[in-house]
């Protein structure tokens, strides 16, 4: 399983940015799909995640400003990141994670997202 993160880059305080992450190969249909994110120092943490079937999660800090949604015909993630801060400023990386008798889960290669003020 590959997945490709695409989107990220440089923008201004209140600015937005969508990024995008495509995912091939075999994988089980079931599955969800998500951001994390790690900034300089930090763990990496979880920004937003949406099931095959459409739920999704999100954390607090990006509620109301980040939306993340999906094509499952494409197997392709979105997040559209809007009024940024220069707390969200770090490497945002795709994940996909499935239950198949194990648990299974692939990272995409991490994309920037800097936000100056």
């Amino acid at each position: 399983v590959q997945l490709q993160a695409s989107g990220g880059g440089l923008v201004q305080v209140g600015g937005s940015l969508r990024l995008s992450c495509a995912a091939s190969g075999k994988f089980y249909e079931i599955n969800v799909m998500g951001w994390y994110r790690q900034a300089l120092g930090k763990q990496r943490e979880l920004v937003a995640a949406i099931t095959n079937g459409g739920l999704t999660d999100a954390a607090d800090s990006v509620k109301g400003r980040f939306t993340i949604s999906r094509d499952n015909a494409t197997n392709t993630v979105y997040l559209q990141m809007n009024g940024l801060r220069p707390e969200d400023t770090a490497v945002y990386y795709c994940h996909l994670a499935y239950y198949a008798g194990d648990y299974y889960e692939y990272w995409g290669q991490g994309t920037l997202v800097t936000v100056s003020s």
